[in-house]
C-alpha cells in the first residue's frame, strides 16, 4: 500500500499512526475504534490495560513496520501471541501491542513429517490438522495457548516424557529482530538466536514462524482419571508419575472435586487429585500402566479412554475461558510428607473451591536432553510444582486468593528450586535469574545484547543486555 507524500504529511497531522497505517495489511486499532476495547482483553480477569496502538498484524511485513515504527518512535512494545502471559506481558498500558493472532496458518507436510506454523496459531490450530496425517506436535496444556509464547518459554505438555519440550521439536525459526531484519534463527544460521529462543521467552525478537517435527501419534490413551486425595494416593501418584515408562505423561491437580456430571454427588467438595493422563504407544502396554494408577485407589471417575489426540484438549477447555489466577511455581526433586500434608490442608481450607495445586511427573525424553542445551534448562528436575488460585468473577477481590498462593508457597519453597519462565508471575529480578542458571543467564544476556542491545523487547521475564 502506497499513498503520495502530500497526503501522507495531511493524514499525519490528524493521525499520529497514520504512516504505520499506510504500511500494513493488517488493522491498526486506538481507543477510538470500535474493535479495541475486545482485542485489548486477554483470557485473563487480571488484565485490564489500555495501550496506545494494537498493530494486529497479518503479515511479516506488519511485524517489521511495527517493530521499525516503535523504535524509531521511542514507544514500549509489547508483543501478544496467545494472551496467556501470566504475568500479564502481552497487553501494556501506553505502549505498541503487535498482535499476533490473525498470524495462524499452519502447513504440515506429511511426507518429511514437519510443520510451518505461525506464532499466532494455538496448540489447537497445529493439533487438528496435524492430526489428519496421524502427527502430532507437543504442545501446552490448553488448547487456546499461542504457540509463540508457549515455544519459546519452552513448552511443557501432554508429551513431553516421550517427544520432550515443544522447543525439543524445533528445527528453524524466523525471526523479526529489534533493527527490523528478519533472519532465520537454526542450528546452522544463527545458532546463538535459535539456542536462546528455545526457551529464553520473548527477548530477542519476535518470532513470526516456526518449522516443527511432528511426532507419529495418532490415538492416544488418554483422559481423566480423579481419585481420592490422601497423602498416601499423592505419594504413589508422584512416584509413579517419573517411573512410568516414557509413553505415559501425567499431570495431576490436587483439588476439590467440582460439581461436574462425572463426580458422584457425595465427592462434590471433597480433596481429590484430578490426574490428565496421556499415554502415545500401544494400548495394551498403556492398559498396564495406567492399571497402576487405578490400583491406588477407588476412583471417583474414570474417563480415560483410546481418542484422537486433539480430543484430550476437551479435559482443560475451561482453562480457555476468562478467570483470574494467582500463581507460584518452582520444579522439586523430592516433597516431603509435610509439604503433601500442607498441600491438602491447603485445599481443603482454601477460599475457592476451584483452587489447586498441580503436580506433573517429567523425566523421560525430557531429562535425558543436556541442561545446557537449550536455554531452558531444567532438564535434570524431577517433577513440576504450582500452586494456583483461580476466581472466575471479575468483580472478585484478588487478595485473599493471592494469600492463599504466598502462604502455601512460603510452606513449599524450601523444597524447591527454580521456576519455569512460562509460568513466572511478575515477581522481580531474582526469580528471573531463577529460571536460568549463572551460565545460561550470562550467555542469555550476551545474544540479547548482540540482538537487541537496547533492550527494545522488555515487557517478558527479561533478560537485560549484558554490559
Amino acid at each position: 500500500m502506497t499513498i503520495n507524500d502530500t497526503l501522507l504529511a495531511e493524514l499525519v497531522s490528524t493521525d499520529p499512526f497514520a504512516e504505520l497505517r499506510a504500511k500494513i495489511d493488517g488493522e491498526l486499532l486506538t481507543s477510538g475504534h470500535p474493535g479495541y476495547d475486545r482485542a485489548r482483553r486477554t483470557v485473563s480477569l487480571r488484565s485490564n490495560r489500555f495501550p496506545l496502538v494494537i498493530v494486529r498484524a497479518a503479515s511479516e511485513g506488519d511485524v517489521v513496520a511495527a517493530v521499525d515504527f516503535a523504535r524509531e518512535h521511542e514507544l514500549p512494545l509489547a508483543v501478544r501471541s496467545g494472551g496467556h502471559s501470566i504475568a500479564q506481558y502481552s497487553v501494556v498500558d501506553d505502549a505498541l501491542v503487535i498482535d499476533l493472532s490473525q498470524m495462524k496458518r499452519v502447513e504440515v507436510d506429511p511426507v518429511t513429517r514437519t510443520a510451518r506454523v505461525q506464532a499466532g496459531a494455538t496448540s489447537a490450530d497445529i493439533a487438528g490438522p496435524a492430526n489428519a496425517h496421524g502427527l502430532a506436535l507437543t504442545t501446552g496444556d490448553t488448547s487456546s495457548v499461542g504457540i509463540g509464547g508457549l515455544t519459546t518459554g519452552g513448552g511443557v505438555g501432554y508429551l513431553v516424557r516421550r517427544y520432550g519440550l515443544t522447543v525439543d521439536s524445533l528445527l528453524s525459526a524466523r525471526v523479526v529482530t529489534a533493527d527490523g531484519q528478519v533472519v532465520t534463527a537454526c542450528p546452522t544460521e544463527h545458532p546463538d538466536l535459535f539456542w536462546a529462543i528455545r526457551g529464553g521467552g520473548g527477548n530477542f525478537g519476535v518470532v513470526v514462524e516456526f518449522t516443527f517435527w511432528l511426532a507419529p501419534v495418532d490415538h492416544v490413551l488418554g483422559g481423566l482419571l480423579v481419585l481420592p486425595a490422601t497423602r498416601e494416593v499423592v505419594r504413589a501418584y508422584l512416584d509413579h508419575a517419573i517411573e512410568a515408562p516414557d509413553e505415559l505423561t501425567m499431570l495431576a491437580d490436587l483439588t476439590l472435586a467440582p460439581p461436574a456430571p462425572f463426580v458422584p454427588p457425595e465427592w462434590v467438595g471433597k480433596p481429590v487429585l484430578m490426574i490428565i493422563a496421556v499415554w502415545c504407544g500401544e494400548p495394551e502396554a498403556g492398559a498396564q500402566a495406567l492399571a497402576l494408577l487405578r490400583a491406588l485407589a477407588d476412583p471417583v471417575a474414570d474417563l480415560v479412554s483410546w481418542i484422537p489426540y486433539p480430543a484430550i484438549y476437551e479435559f482443560t477447555a475451561h482453562l480457555a475461558e476468562p478467570h483470574g489466577a494467582s500463581i507460584r511455581m518452582m520444579f522439586a526433586d523430592e516433597l516431603s510428607d509435610a509439604a503433601l500434608d500442607a498441600s491438602i490442608e491447603a485445599v481443603v481450607n482454601s477460599p475457592s473451591d476451584a483452587n489447586l495445586v498441580h503436580l506433573r511427573g517429567l523425566g523421560g525424553t525430557f531429562g535425558r536432553v543436556a541442561n545446557d542445551a537449550t536455554a531452558f534448562a531444567h532438564r535434570d528436575r524431577r517433577y513440576f510444582v504450582a500452586l494456583i488460585a483461580v476466581w472466575l468473577d471479575e468483580a472478585a477481590d484478588p487478595a485473599p486468593h493471592e494469600a492463599w498462593t504466598l502462604s502455601l508457597w512460603e510452606r513449599l519453597r524450601p523444597e524447591g528450586e527454580g521456576v519455569y519462565v512460562n509460568f513466572l508471575e511478575d515477581e522481580g529480578r531474582d526469580r528471573v535469574h531463577e529460571a536460568y542458571p549463572p551460565a545460561t543467564y550470562d550467555r542469555l544476556a550476551a545474544v540479547k545484547r548482540r540482538y537487541d542491545p537496547a533492550n527494545l523487547f522488555r515487557f517478558n521475564q527479561n533478560v537485560t543486555p549484558a554490559s
